[in-house]
């Protein structure tokens, strides 16, 4: 494993759990006592992938992928129907499998710069001390940019999660300008050898026009201290809110390069399936997710161990 890697199957089978017995558990009754899967039985099935955060898209392409797989099988049973779901599905989290290895990008240039972006309750500034706290059990320096400046206490909450991940802190008053944060935060980092610096941004300004320029305006700020900052843009969206934190994703990437998402608070949904929507249509990969509320529940995201945990199978 690479920097800033925190990974525990248990963990992420557990945060699970919701998703998993919600999806598996109304396919199993859904088709308990059932021969063979007929087209009655695909089209429910198609329903249940929606209901699931899924995405009608991906919901037919999947369930046109199980009618064909089955047309050349003698075997017809649920229990097939649900191997190969589980085959096509995984396929979907993998064809982005290599992009999640940011951890070994690390340490190639520094300070690594990671901007981190979002609206205000996805847990942005937990995720931040979260990131941290897996970054300096690696190891590393790592400084932390206090830019949320327009949002009460942001400031605050941080101090705290600094505190918590053991690393430094560079703030500034309710109300400054978050670029100039930024600004002397990487001053700061450069002076200290920092390795990785991560830089807070606000989560809402009274446009969307607002919110922005603003991060235009810090990406600008950061590049005249490092030529080559950020390095990464990473977007926090809460996976309980299901199709609304698609939306937000969508948002983002069209007003400013997104290169990684992070996912929380899947530990207490049954929204999970929103991860398989986001690698398939964003096209960006998905870095982190959030599986617990603790300091150590930010979990590297790997997509063939998720798609096991979400179908409810063992590590090995």
């Amino acid at each position: 494993m690479g920097f800033g890697s925190n990974f525990s199957f248990g963990k992420l089978k557990k945060g699970l759990a919701k998703t998993r017995e919600k999806f598996i558990n109304t396919i199993t009754e859904t088709f308990t006592g059932k021969a063979k899967v007929d087209e009655e039985l695909l089209e429910e099935l198609e329903e249940i992938l929606v209901t699931s955060d899924i995405g009608i898209d991906i919901a037919m392409d999947l369930v046109e992928r199980v009618r064909e797989s089955l047309l050349g099988e003698r075997d017809r049973s649920p229990e097939r129907l649900i191997q190969i779901l589980e085959k096509h599905m995984t396929k979907i989290l993998r064809e982005y499998e290599e992009q999640t290895e940011i951890e070994t990008q690390i340490g190639e240039q520094k300070p690594f710069v990671i901007m981190v972006v979002g609206v205000n309750g996805a847990g942005k500034t937990t995720t931040i001390g979260k990131l941290a706290y897996n970054f300096k059990k690696s190891g590393l320096n790592v400084v932390i940019g206090s830019g949320d400046t327009f949002r009460a206490a942001a400031n605050e909450q941080l101090d705290v999660w600094a505190e918590r991940a053991g690393v430094k802190i560079v703030e500034s008053k309710r109300g400054a300008d978050p670029a100039s944060v930024a600004f002397e935060t990487l001053n700061y980092a450069v002076k200290e050898n920092a390795d990785v610096v991560l830089i807070d941004t606000a989560g809402r300004l009274h446009t969307k026009h607002n919110l922005m320029e603003e991060l235009a305006k810090m990406k600008r700020v950061l590049k005249k201290v490092l030529d080559y900052a950020p390095n990464e843009v990473w977007l926090v969206v809460d996976g309980s809110t299901g199709q609304n934190g698609l939306i937000q994703a969508r948002e983002f990437s069209k007003f400013t390069d997104i290169t990684g998402l992070i996912v929380t608070k899947l530990d207490g949904t049954a929204k999970g399936g929103i991860i398989f929507q986001i690698c398939s249509e964003l096209k960006i990969p998905v870095r982190y997710i959030g599986v617990g509320e603790g300091i150590e529940d930010l979990q590297t995201f790997k997509p063939t161990e998720f798609a096991k945990a979400f179908f409810g199978k063992n590590e090995n």
